[in-house]
């Protein structure tokens, strides 16, 4: 297996173990949601607590250039630190919702 096709396998399991996590409150749903052909990786929360609507993405990674983009990250455990866990090398891992001056050689401003 190639590394992009292994990539696309371990984020598709942590993002739907994470999806799998019934929330505390509410009447909420988690809804993992892959496009493995253009690789974009969510974590969706959709539903009612009380009278408020609740949307939103718990987690947005992307696969670009055979690296884990991680764009939002709305967990405690951090999804980075996943990667890692199943051997993930840090060079492979970009925090995309940091300000580009902190990884200079990773993004073209």
């Amino acid at each position: 297996m190639d590394k992009v096709s292994e990539y696309r396998t371990i984020i598709q399991e942590i993002l739907q173990r994470h999806a799998d996590l019934k929330p505390s409150y509410g009447n909420l749903e988690k809804q993992a949601i892959f496009d493995p052909v253009r690789d974009h990786y969510l974590v969706v929360t959709v539903g009612w607590h009380g009278r408020k609507r609740y949307r939103g993405s718990t987690i947005h990674v992307d696969i670009k250039d055979g690296k884990f983009w991680i764009q939002h990250d709305g967990t405690e455990v951090g999804v980075a630190n996943e990667l890692e866990e199943r051997g993930v090398p840090k060079e492979d891992i970009v925090l995309g919702f940091l300000y580009p001056y902190r990884f200079p050689d990773s993004v073209a401003v």
